[in-house]
């Protein structure tokens, strides 16, 4: 029997779960019998419902603890068969998430959860490197041309042409140059380039490699937020590795003339640096605040040199496309996106985690196929796309297809990728109150209407969820959503207003129940849910009258219990504690 290669699947995913455990148990056990085994590390990838994750050999186990491990392994090393009760995926036989991970196209996270990523000799034997070394007698144009021809768009957000925005960069004459991976991913939910940074570092440097080639520049900075510390420490790992293997450094990738490093730089955790002119200010060491454009960052950018910045997902692309052809990765997707999309799907979905799909693939495909649909038979009722900017789509339509253009049209943004599917106990006013303060507490303060607009909206949605709104509230809050998005200077304050314009718009009712009958429909507004004893079920078992911390409960022992409304602060004690369902609310 062939020598067992076991991988930890150690990302802040797997690591939360409980993955250190089990890795320091197996290197315990290694100490003790050094051939009995090999054992390496990998990060997430992508199965995060089923972490922490083991993969031996061929085979990826879920929800492996130190104890369920040490069967897997006598299962092996004793009778030479795999546990497959325990496997999530395996190439030999139909495992039960077999269809999570080949529904999936990966191209940004291809090497995720395959490598070591701090083994930069794990990255070279996949292709790592050898797109640098395919364009080292490229001229600058020629590899523009080659990612104009892949249709790539910048998975930030923002969506416009990564060929074109370096050609803007690459004609500039001024020197030096920058090159920026804009890594302050701060949108509630996402974890996409946090996944890529710590399971495949290299991917990123390379990309960042080729794109300085391409437009000239000396020096490229990965703006990271601090609250990343094992995407960080990885990083790091990484460039020291390339700088020793002269990836880096004087006369790159044994380029003659070309001479480019790249360091790492921390964000204070700042959501509007996420905007490119705030983030090159935060870099200077300034306040991050934006700055009116144009001047675009491309003509004049950092310390006021041409600089061009795109996310860490529009980096790791970059050498999968000169590796395999703009052709193979243009054949995805629509005519007007190209590609794949990485998507962190979370909230009330079976299989939280991430998913690579090709544009053009339906909304309900990557929910309902991949991720198995909405827990607890449960419906679904809304999908919010794009973060604090972006909007809610109803579940009427979702069969929207991923696409830029499409997505649009629907009042949210494909954003960097985040993904919230929320079902029939979700209350929409409070999505928009959520991702409104939210927005509202980052806000720069820089300008007035993002300032005072949204904290004027904020108020408003607090009122509706209190009971305490009017019906000319919604006009208020539309009115003020416009003025916002006309009058504000960067992408934060423009797109602030999307979760409630897009709520307001499909989910009208639900604000009306609050604001008319004062009631949610969700029960999910504390200040709307009314309690009440329901006399046929109540056994006077006084466990709600012991729960009550305000006291509000009369009943004696085996007898009806009554709840003093005007004593009720709506906690839901009783509720969460009566044993006969005798509790109800609405």
């Amino acid at each position: 029997m062939h020598t067992l290669h076991i991988k930890v699947g150690l990302g802040s995913c797997g690591i939360a779960a409980g993955a250190q455990k089990v890795y320091d148990a197996l290197s315990a056990k290694l100490e003790n019998n050094p051939h009995s085994f090999i054992l390496d590390k990998t990060n997430c990838i992508g199965a995060c419902y089923a972490e922490p994750l083991v993969q031996v050999n061929d085979d990826i186990y879920g929800e492996v603890t130190p104890e369920k491990m040490d069967k897997i392994l006598e299962s092996y090393l004793q009778n030479g068969e795999i546990l497959k009760e325990f496997v999530v995926y395996s190439p030999h036989f139909n495992a039960k998430e077999n269809r999570f991970f080949e529904m999936q196209t990966k191209w940004a996270l291809r090497n995720c959860g395959i490598i070591n990523p701090e083994k930069i000799e794990e990255y070279e034997a996949r292709k790592g490197y050898k797109a640098m070394q395919k364009v080292a007698d490229w001229s600058g144009e020629q590899i523009i041309e080659e990612i104009i021809k892949s249709g790539l768009r910048g998975r930030g957000g923002g969506g416009f042409l990564t060929g074109f925005k370096w050609r803007f960069a690459a004609a500039q004459k001024s020197t030096p140059k920058y090159l920026v991976c804009n890594a302050d991913e701060g949108d509630p939910g996402a974890f996409m380039d946090r996944s890529i940074l710590e399971g495949d570092p290299h991917g990123v440097i390379e990309g960042m490699l080729i794109a300085g080639k391409a437009i000239g520049a000396s020096q490229g900075i990965i703006y990271c937020r601090a609250e990343y510390p094992l995407a960080i420490k990885r990083l790091n790992i990484a460039l020291a590795q390339a700088r020793e293997k002269h990836y880096l450094g004087n006369n790159a990738c044994g380029v003659n003339g070309f001479h480019f490093d790249i360091y790492v730089k921390e964000g204070a955790g700042a959501f509007v640096c996420g905007e490119e002119t705030a983030l090159l200010a935060s870099v200077e060491g300034k306040r991050g605040m934006p700055s009116k454009r144009p001047p675009y960052p491309a003509e004049k950018g950092l310390w006021g040199q041409p600089t061009n910045i795109n996310n860490v997902e529009t980096y790791v692309n970059v050498p999968a496309i000169i590796n395999e052809g703009a052709d193979q990765y243009a054949a995805l997707g629509t005519k007007n996106a190209k590609g794949t999309k990485v998507f962190a799907v979370t909230g009330k979905v079976v299989k939280s985690g991430l998913v690579e799909v090709p544009m053009g693939t339906p909304i309900s495909k990557v929910i309902f196929d991949i991720c198995g649909g909405v827990p607890n038979n449960k419906k679904i009722k809304a999908v919010q796309l794009g973060g604090p900017s972006g909007g809610c789509i109803p579940e009427t339509m979702l069969n929207t297809i991923i696409d830029y253009d499409e997505i649009l049209k629907t009042g949210a943004i494909m954003g960097s990728g985040g993904m919230v599917v929320m079902d029939e106990t979700t209350c929409m006013v409070d999505v928009a109150k959520f991702f409104l303060a939210f927005t509202q507490n980052e806000s720069c303060g820089k300008c007035t209407f993002c300032r005072l607009g949204t904290l004027r909206m904020l108020e408003i949605l607090e009122r509706i969820t209190q009971g305490e709104g009017k019906m000319e509230d919604i006009d208020t809050l539309e009115q003020l959503s416009h003025q916002i998005k006309a009058n504000s200077l960067c992408g934060l304050g423009q797109s602030a207003s999307n979760p409630v314009l897009s709520t307001i718009q499909y989910f009208r009712d639900e604000y009306e129940a609050h604001i008319l009958e004062k009631r949610c429909p969700a029960l999910q507004c504390t200040a709307l849910i009314r309690y009440e004893i329901i006399p046929e079920k109540c056994i006077g078992c006084r466990l709600c009258k012991k729960a009550c911390p305000v006291d509000a409960i009369d009943g004696e022992l085996k007898q009806l219990h009554h709840i003093r409304q005007e004593n009720c602060i709506h906690c839901g004690a009783c509720f969460d504690k009566c044993r006969s369902g005798a509790v109800g609310r609405n």
